[in-house]
């Protein structure tokens, strides 16, 4: 009987382990396609990194270097110091700053109106708003150029910062309302049987649970405007006036030859104001979020 009940025990401890092989099998291949993938994704990141840090003798190589091994910093003191880099970053700061403010503000009471309330064409204004972000930035590039000629915003830090947010804002707002339709209803009904008004539920009820999706649509928005070229190349013809895309587009050091390693150099110095952005804005995501949980 001892034998029979041991032999049981044996098959229904081993049975389970079969069908966990495959699993663990596809486990490590999806793992291993993960890692490839990563590395084919990282891997012109690092070229770009180690470039900037090469002497310049060292970047033409027919052997290709995978460690410096002599860095230096004379390319970044070389973008920094010989080129516009400076006025360049102050123009990009102000425009998309400010262009990231007004775009946050309007799609946030957009979608809260769009997604809280009733009223007549609510509809096809979702679905212009949608139209509107299918439709390429280049299609709308003549049609915007030719109303601010006319409005004479062409050359100014104004007309750059409403086109942004022209840009910006139909994403924001389809991306806000998604985080105001998950709040429950409830929540504006007790705060209702409670006395608070309209504007008190918005400020002190809805608004603060939706700030991790406010926090993540920022995001979105700082790196759309960051990069953007097109719209700051055609509006702004003054040079003193120009955003850092085009400043890393036309970068040359004036008086000598194609610099490669200060390209990469200056490549670096143009994404690093985004990762910073990135990293300060995580945490705060992080922590909104852990606190809507508990609110919720």
């Amino acid at each position: 009987m001892s034998a029979n009940v041991t032999e049981t025990e044996l098959v229904t401890t081993l049975s389970p382990a079969a069908p966990r092989r495959p699993k663990r099998k596809r486990r490590v291949g999806a793992t291993i396609i993960a890692i490839v993938f990563s590395l084919i994704w990282v891997f012109p990141v690092y070229w770009m990194v180690i470039t900037a840090f090469k002497q310049r003798s060292d970047v033409m190589t027919p052997t290709p270097q995978f460690i410096p091994l002599n860095p230096t910093l004379q390319n970044f003191v070389s973008a920094v110091t010989q080129t516009s880099f400076l006025v360049n970053l102050r123009n990009s700061i102000i425009v998309v700053g400010l262009a990231l403010v007004f775009a946050m503000l309007i799609a946030l009471f957009a979608s809260a109106a769009l997604s809280r309330f009733r009223f007549k064409g609510r509809r096809t204004i979702m679905v212009l708003i949608l139209a509107v972000q299918m439709l390429p930035g280049t299609a709308l590039l003549i049609p915007q150029f030719l109303i601010f000629n006319e409005l004479n915003l062409l050359n100014k830090y104004i007309g750059l910062i409403l086109a942004y947010v022209a840009a910006v804002l139909p994403f924001s707002i389809w991306s806000l309302r998604g985080f105001f339709v998950t709040i429950p209803v409830e929540v504006e009904e007790a705060a209702k049987v409670d006395g608070a008004g309209t504007w008190t539920i918005l400020w002190k009820i809805l608004f603060p649970l939706v700030v991790p999706g406010l926090i993540s649509t920022s995001i979105f928005g700082f790196i759309s405007a960051w990069n953007e070229y097109i719209l700051a190349y055609t509006f702004m013809k003054d040079t003193a006036m120009y955003t850092l895309p085009i400043w890393l587009v036309s970068f040359q050091i004036p008086g000598q030859p194609p610099d490669f390693a200060g390209q990469m150099a200056a490549s670096v110095l143009f994404a690093l104001p985004v990762v910073i952005f990135f990293l300060i804005i995580q945490r705060h995501l992080v922590s909104g979020m852990s606190a809507g949980a508990v609110k919720g």
